[in-house]
């Protein structure tokens, strides 16, 4: 079992710039893809924005981020998200139900076009919160 607590950031546009730029400060592989990559839903001309990128450091650290699609809530002040994934689904499941109680559900934690679990809410404090369940290896 392994589990990973990241920080998410968010912009409306700029997340490939910044995620560039993070890589040159801190060094490290940089993946990146756009929502046309990972086949999800938007306008036409957001395609090309960036759906998921992820910066793995030399030092260990993980930094995630993404744009913002138009269809989205982006509030100033909370472009941040604490993402928390792994392949233990019984203690992420846990996880999830224990901060979506009181909150707001955002995307249902169910199987997403990359295979994994996923889902997003915003718990009672007002913190937004992504979780990545792996799917099973075939």
């Amino acid at each position: 079992m392994s589990m990973t607590l990241n920080p998410y950031l968010n912009w409306r546009t700029g997340a490939r710039e910044a995620m560039e730029r993070y890589q040159e400060i801190f060094g490290g592989e940089l993946t990146v893809s756009t929502f046309a990559d990972g086949g999800m839903e938007v306008e036409p001309a957001e395609a090309h924005l960036v759906m998921h990128a992820q910066l793995e450091t030399p030092a260990g650290f993980t930094l995630m981020g993404a744009d913002t699609p138009s269809h989205m809530p982006l509030s100033e002040g909370s472009s941040i998200s604490v993402s928390i994934s792994g392949d233990d689904g019984e203690a992420l499941r846990s996880y999830w139900d224990g901060l979506l109680e009181g909150g707001t559900l955002t995307v249902p934690l169910e199987q997403a076009p990359w295979g994994d679990a996923f889902g997003m809410l915003v718990d009672r404090f007002g913190v937004a919160w992504l979780v990545n369940i792996t799917a099973p290896e075939a």
